[in-house]
């Protein structure tokens, strides 16, 4: 089993930045990739980015490239999500996942943390 806690999310201005973190427990986290997803009120969840296991492939996608940068700390057993030049469309309940990065592809696993929202307010 793998535990997934998400912090960082908040209340901020059209512009500003934050830093979400997700810490893992359980099973060996560098073996995994790892993934951020987005869900927006009355909206699908939706994939963000992912990193692979050593930290040296990640993805994006399109609305948030060049703003948003996925990294890892595999000592601390977290993954990052630091998004910078929020907009209102970044609204959105924030979660990881532990899945797998192979072929710049990520491939989701079950293992999803609660989620921490984020609000940008225009």
């Amino acid at each position: 089993q793998v535990q997934l806690v998400e912090s960082g999310g908040g209340l901020v201005q059209a512009g500003a930045s934050l830093r979400l973190s997700c810490t893992t427990s359980g099973r060996t986290f560098s073996s995994f990739g790892m993934g951020w997803y987005r869900q927006a009120p009355g909206k699908e969840r939706e994939f963000v980015a992912a990193i692979s296991w050593g930290g040296g492939n990640t993805y994006y996608e399109d609305p948030v490239k060049g703003r948003f940068t996925i990294t890892r700390d595999n000592a601390a057993n977290t993954v990052y999500l630091q998004m910078n030049s929020l907009k209102p469309e970044d609204t959105a309940i924030y979660y990881c996942n532990a899945g797998r990065y192979s072929g710049g592809f990520y491939f989701p696993g079950n293992y999803w943390g609660q989620g921490t929202q984020v609000t940008v307010s225009s």
